[in-house]
């Protein structure tokens, strides 16, 4: 294990599991993650209606303000009508599903979202129902996904989701029902409504006998990746700051840059709620370890205890750093996104969305956490806007403003 580096609201764990650059992805991770699988969401995801890239906004005036070279921040805000990254990978997951049962039925053809979305395979589509759990995002993807290709949804959340959040999914006409409890335990609550029902779990976490759904939402993921590379000029950062869950986003998105770049890929960071931090956690336990607790963090995205299997087998090795951030960081990061420094964008940033901008701004705050991370005036450095406004009356009551009053 190696030494934690500690500041004010911020903690960073190097990873003593992280590969060398030069070590291939191989065949064990492509096994979970490959290259195959994401030019098919990619093929699936860029057919479907209202698809269009999001920006990656450089935000030169930040940068220079931090002591960076350069900052760049994917804006995920616009994605679908979902405002997250999320529409990438539960829906998908739907989609494919909705596929398979289809080509079940039809000697194996698997139609495509024109197909599907033309009504054709009603009477197979509308006998499934698709279920999950979920922080918020996630369960609004399965139920958008839902109602985009035609099938039931049932999702559970649980006691920390807001209202709002809640009734953002219904709004795609889910059932929603409220666990008690924390994430993991309505994780465990919807697998056995589940079986009971004889739904589908779509889910972003994999368990023991459930691996191909997840691994679809992660290849989902992977679209907002392969985007980012081609805005970069196929130039790769110096490093990239992922926000971590149960840390599916994260693997995505590390796989496909070591998939791209290999030894060029930048240097990976994984960043966590310092209440939900199940991925620091592991990596100083050197193995998959469980949090316990309500998991209260303002981050609701990333309020989970337990790490996904998969995603662990990708990030034990691919990423360089583990990180946990106070709430307190994410929260001003989402003024500063809304205050932009000269002529920067003005960006609308949710809760999860502002956890790279949080982790420099403490670093920035912490000499032993800057060094250890090797930031610097030669770093040019990615961070991932996860999500906009997801919850609207939170965002306002954060900024001080609606949305609408921030991106005129």
């Amino acid at each position: 294990m190696r030494e934690i580096i500690k500041g004010e609201g911020v903690a960073v764990l190097s990873n003593a599991m992280a590969v060398a650059p030069a070590d291939r992805y191989g065949e064990v991770r492509s096994s979970i993650l490959s290259v195959s699988g994401f030019d098919a969401a990619q093929k699936e995801i860029t057919q479907w209606p209202g698809y269009l890239p999001t920006a990656l906004h450089c935000l030169s005036g930040l940068a220079q303000t931090l002591g960076l070279g350069e900052l760049y921040y994917k804006d995920e805000s616009t994605r679908f009508t979902l405002k997250s990254f999320k529409a990438l990978g539960g829906a998908y997951a739907v989609f494919r599903l909705i596929q398979q049962a289809i080509a079940k039925e039809h000697n194996g053809h698997m139609p495509s979202p024109e197909e599907v979305l033309s009504g054709k395979y009603k009477d197979i589509v509308s006998k499934l129902t698709v279920t999950c759990a979920t922080d918020g995002n996630h369960g609004r993807s399965v139920a958008w996904g839902a109602q985009t290709f035609g099938c039931g949804c049932v999702i559970y959340v649980h006691a920390m989701v807001s209202q709002g959040r809640a009734d953002a999914i219904a709004a795609f006409g889910a059932k929603v029902e409220r666990v008690a409890g924390n994430y993991d335990e309505s994780v465990r609550h919807a697998a056995e409504q589940a079986e009971k029902h004889g739904w589908t779990v779509v889910s972003d976490t994999t368990y023991e006998g459930y691996r191909d759904i997840p691994i679809d939402v992660m290849h989902g993921y992977g679209v907002m990746s392969r985007e980012m590379i081609e805005q970069l000029d196929d130039v790769p950062p110096t490093h990239v700051i992922v926000q971590a869950g149960v840390g599916a986003f994260a693997a995505s998105v590390c796989a496909v840059f070591w998939q791209h770049w290999g030894e060029q890929r930048p240097r990976f960071v994984v960043v966590e709620p310092e209440n939900a931090a199940c991925l620091f956690e592991s990596a100083k336990a050197g193995h998959p370890v469980a949090v316990h607790g309500e998991l209260d963090t303002v981050m609701a995205g990333l309020a989970c205890g337990e790490v996904s299997p998969v995603a662990w087998e990708i990030l034990a090795g691919g990423a360089n750093d583990f990180c946990m951030l106070a709430d307190h960081y994410a929260l001003e990061g989402m003024k500063v996104f809304a205050n932009p420094v000269g002529s920067d964008p003005a960006i609308v940033s949710g809760e999860t969305g502002t956890t790279g901008l949080g982790l420099l701004m403490a670093a920035k705050h912490s000499p032993a956490v800057w060094q250890a991370l090797r930031f610097g005036p030669d770093a040019r450095v990615l961070i991932l806007g996860s999500e906009g406004d997801t919850d609207p009356e939170i965002y306002a009551k954060v900024v001080g403003r609606k949305a609408s009053e921030v991106v005129t």
